[in-house]
């Protein structure tokens, strides 16, 4: 079985919110200093998925793509650590600031450059946006059926069977390959690579591509031509009042308070 997983690099979600800073003007977010961004912590799973498949089948290759700057070839050789096979990293000053639907059809291209697959697997959101709609809008682009939020899955011949995560259960579903399925947190802990295996990553070559390479036009690149636009990107300002009841007595205290929420008509 030949499969893709697409990997992301992220900003470290466990960043101090002191730390955490947005430049409006800009509409982005601010690195902080001194914290390294880190894989996207959903994907690891789509990985262990990948890996389980191949031990399962006793063939098979796991390739892994990432779009990000020069930074997310972390993200790929985690994934290599792991016990994937190649990697290639889509990375282009014009893919800077594109929205989620840009990402797909560059991840899209990508996967028709490699030459297709019989199972393309992401983690089932990125926790930065936090959106989703990668994986089906990949599946839309290349013709392939969907299956979301899975927690488990199982090759059977030319088909397979995926346990889906619901808000009140669960939903086991069969769909034909080749498809794109995006695994859940629910899935498992995915392996930690050993000594040995990070080293043997750090020796393996990652492709590295441009826009152009995958068959991207300008038309389709830059924050410009954005699906999606983005009106305003901010950290939410919350603020609150606190007064304090007093009172000589816990049945006066209660009295008091009883009469600033009559006052305020709240009771």
């Amino acid at each position: 079985m030949n499969i893709i997983v697409c990997v992301k690099q992220i900003p470290d979600p466990e960043t101090p919110a002191a730390s955490f800073k947005v430049d409006e003007a800009a509409k982005k977010v601010v690195p902080a200093q001194g914290i390294a961004p880190v894989v996207n912590p959903y994907d690891p799973q789509a990985t262990e998925a990948a890996l389980r498949l191949k031990d399962a089948a006793g063939e098979g290759k796991v390739t892994v793509i990432s779009l990000g700057p020069d930074s997310a070839r972390d993200a790929i050789k985690h994934a290599l650590a792991m016990g994937a096979d190649e990697g290639v990293l889509i990375t282009d000053p014009a893919l800077e600031g594109i929205d989620n639907f840009q990402t797909a059809v560059a991840l899209a291209k990508a996967i028709e450059k490699l030459g297709g697959a019989d199972l393309v697997l992401m983690g089932r959101a990125s926790a930065d946006w936090d959106m989703g709609v990668v994986p089906t809008g990949v599946g839309q682009l290349l013709g392939m059926p969907v299956v979301t939020v899975a927690k488990a899955i199982e090759a059977n011949g030319g088909s397979l069977k995926v346990e889906r995560v619901l808000d009140d259960g669960f939903q086991t579903v069969e769909v034909n390959t080749p498809a794109v399925v995006s695994i859940s947190n629910e899935f498992g802990e995915p392996r930690y690579p050993q000594l040995r295996q990070i080293m043997l990553a750090a020796k393996k070559t990652v492709q590295v591509w441009s826009a152009a390479d995958i068959g991207l036009g300008a038309d389709e690149t830059g924050a410009a031509n954005r699906w999606l636009t983005l009106e305003a990107l901010y950290v939410p300002k919350v603020e609150s009042n606190v007064e304090i009841i007093e009172g000589d007595s816990p049945e006066e205290k209660a009295r008091n308070l009883a009469q600033k929420l009559r006052a305020a008509k709240l009771i």
